[in-house]
């Protein structure tokens, strides 16, 4: 073993140099990295480097022989069944040389869990264009049993980029719902703290005080769309905040609550004539393109929320093509 230097790339502006060590050293340890910095053995553009240091693409970074650093690389991750190469691939709406977006179907999860085989992340290597491109990641994630717009990463570079956006709410995110009954006033902001009760896939989430110490801080803007008298209405609904099936429990919240929900609402979400469904797309986002200008992308409601606005006489419109600028 001997030094070696290498350069950080455009994928990796930004980057603490301890993450940079994660990924080309990943049984490095963040002590043994310590240890390496502390000594002068790790340095950026010939300076001594502390782990915390951010990087920016094009400078050197010279890195001591490590023990263990030519193991051998793990197994190749097995051929994706090509039936779920199609399946991946008829999901995308948008793609570029670092973003893609996808219209989820509704029952199909974002990832796995007990009992959970066939999901979107196992299906990721599908969208790779060339077999020793990067896997794209999941930028965010959307409930199972929600349609709508799914965003992925091409790169690494890319995906943290995209989750400073989702943190700094740069991103405006449109989700689109049948609920029973018809919320007043017809627009409006809800302000409802949430919590979660219990673990693993039997969890909810429900309505906190706001005195409750494991109350989040939970806010979804709404506006009444169209309506069938006070029997059944279409929100649009926005998220301002990131909490699990937030928008289904502010629904809830509200008195009407979503749709088919199979979780939340109880027998008021099921009246009867209507695909027994959660009604509930992601229907837009409007995001910071990681190379400038923003892109807007909007998806086609699945076929069970289709035949729930035909009934009641609702125009979802044209949907728009994506842009960006």
């Amino acid at each position: 073993m001997s030094v070696v230097t290498l350069t950080v790339s455009e994928d990796e502006a930004d980057i603490r140099l301890d993450r940079w060590f994660r990924r080309h050293y990943p049984h490095l340890t963040q002590g043994a990295l310590q240890k390496l910095c502390r000594t002068g053995q790790v340095r950026v553009d010939g300076k001594r480097a502390e782990t915390s240091t951010r990087l920016l693409p094009g400078q050197a970074v010279r890195v001591p022989p490590i023990p263990g650093a030519s193991r051998p690389a793990p197994p190749p991750r097995p051929v994706l069944d090509e039936r779920l190469v199609r399946e991946i691939r008829g999901m995308v709406i948008y793609s570029d040389d670092q973003v893609i977006v996808l219209n989820k179907p509704a029952g199909l999860p974002v990832q796995g869990g007990p009992g959970i085989i066939h999901h979107v992340d196992a299906m990721l290597d599908g969208l790779k264009d060339q077999d020793d491109d990067p896997r794209p990641r999941l930028v965010h994630r959307i409930d199972r049993d929600t349609s709508g717009l799914l965003l992925l990463a091409r790169t690494p570079g890319v995906a943290a980029k995209l989750a400073a956006s989702f943190r700094g709410r740069d991103v405006r995110k449109t989700y689109w719902a049948i609920v029973v009954g018809r919320p007043s006033p017809a627009s409006g902001v809800i302000d409802q703290p949430l919590a979660r009760l219990g673990a693993g896939p039997g969890a909810l989430t429900v309505v906190a005080s706001r005195k409750d110490a494991d109350a989040a801080h939970a806010l979804s803007e709404y506006e009444v769309l169209d309506a069938a008298g006070r029997k059944l209405s279409w929100l649009a609904l926005s998220p301002l905040t990131g909490r699990t099936h937030q928008l289904r429990v502010h629904c809830e919240a509200l008195g009407t609550p979503i749709l088919g929900d199979p979780k939340y609402g109880g027998d008021t979400a099921h009246p009867e004539g209507f695909v027994d469904r959660l009604h509930l797309h992601a229907r837009t986002l409007d995001l910071p393109h990681p190379a400038g200008g923003r892109l807007v992308v909007s998806a086609d409601l699945p076929s069970h929320m289709r035949e729930t606005f035909r009934q009641l006489g609702f125009s979802a419109g044209a949907t728009q093509p994506p842009r960006r600028g």
